[in-house]
């Protein structure tokens, strides 16, 4: 998502600091290694503007 929604880097790191949410910790959701609560979902998806259900469309054919 975050590659779909950044054109340059100034702008993701912007709409994070909006979110009130580390660098690292944000890197660690990204890469796998943490698991945000809905509350930090919401402050992410408040930060860049989009419907939390966002991030649970899955647009990928069923697999099979």
């Amino acid at each position: 998502m975050r590659r779909e929604l950044n054109s340059r880097s100034n702008w993701w790191f912007e709409r994070m600091a909006k979110a009130a949410m580390d660098r690292t910790y944000y890197a660690g959701i990204e890469r796998g290694e943490r698991n945000p609560s809905v509350k930090n979902l919401a402050k992410i998806t408040g930060a860049l503007g989009v419907p939390i259900g966002t991030l649970f469309d899955d647009e990928s054919p069923p697999a099979g």
